[in-house]
């Protein structure tokens, strides 16, 4: 797999001058040109990327599947996540791109807490859909941090890193403003997911696909796993996880009561592979062991 190893190598893929500072650049679309290269057909960036577009046109793909740009989103990339770009019909629209090498977050609080931002493992169509307000508010930031980027000093560093918390954290303000603003919507993506939660163990998929995972359920529903998770928190406030922990104990207790399955079975059945880990899960959650809960009813 190819890689845009430095933000001055993804300077030159846009037709666009050596940057001022080697770690850090806003970049305005205008003035931007994609040059021809064997590099869109399949790359990881070493940076993190925050876009703000507006009329673009064109598609990037995650994995096999593509989505437009025609509309003025704002999305994020971390490091080495595998994007492709399909140049044909590519015209870069106005907005700004700010990139920043990891690199620049050493020794600052910033190192450790972006990656608490789920939105950097968002896919395209999961972006941040702003209005005029917000698009402003980030807009400003985005002039400011160029505009530290043109004089460095040692105060440069500090009052970058301050303005890129700044606008994560408003970034956060507003996905939590979008998923409450899409009730509808969501809605129908949480009914999705219960009707998917109940057909895997009703229809007990688990002993051919095994344990249900994160993974699995954000696959079939095509979301990433962290925006499916971020949704159900804000809406039920549990995550992915929680949710399936939450229906293995409520299929297990049902088995438990209601059948002669031993505890190995209602384990397989369930999707483990190790019968063990099916207990101490269930202990965890109920503060009994299998037998115990199933001695509790009266059940011999």
């Amino acid at each position: 797999m190819n890689a845009i190893q430095s933000v001055s190598a993804f300077h030159r893929l846009l037709s666009l001058p050596e940057p001022k500072h080697p770690l850090v650049s806003v970049i305005n679309l205008s003035h931007s040109i994609f040059l021809e290269d064997e590099i869109w057909k399949g790359f990881v960036n070493r940076f993190y990327c925050v876009a703000l577009k507006r009329e673009a046109k064109g598609k990037i793909k995650y994995g096999q599947q593509h989505y437009d740009y025609d509309k003025g989103v704002l999305s994020f990339t971390a490091p080495n996540q595998v994007q492709y770009l399909d140049l044909q019909n590519m015209e870069c629209g106005s907005g700004y791109l700010l990139i920043f090498h990891p690199d620049f977050l050493l020794k600052h609080p910033l190192a450790s807490s972006i990656t608490g931002y789920g939105f950097f493992s968002y896919a395209v169509n999961e972006a941040l859909h702003l209005s005029e307000d917000e698009e402003d508010d980030l807009i400003a930031i985005l002039k400011k941090i160029d505009k530290e980027c043109q004089h460095i000093d040692r105060h440069t560093q500090d009052i970058i890193l301050s303005q890129i918390d700044l606008l994560l954290n408003y970034s956060n303000r507003f996905y939590e403003r979008q998923f409450i603003t899409r009730k509808n919507s969501n809605h129908q993506l949480l009914t999705k997911f219960e009707l998917f939660l109940n057909d895997y163990f009703d229809h007990e998929q688990s002993v051919d696909k095994g344990l249900l995972t994160v993974q699995l359920i954000a696959e079939a529903m095509n979301l990433s796993p962290n925006y499916l998770s971020d949704l159900l928190r804000i809406h039920t406030g549990q995550n992915t996880q929680q949710h399936i922990h939450e229906k293995l104990i409520a299929k297990a207790k049902e088995k438990l009561s209601t059948t002669n399955l031993s505890v190995s079975e209602i384990a397989y059945a369930l999707g483990f592979e190790h019968p063990q880990s099916f207990s101490t899960l269930f202990k965890k959650k109920t503060k009994m062991a299998p037998m115990e809960f199933r001695t509790s009813l009266g059940i011999k």
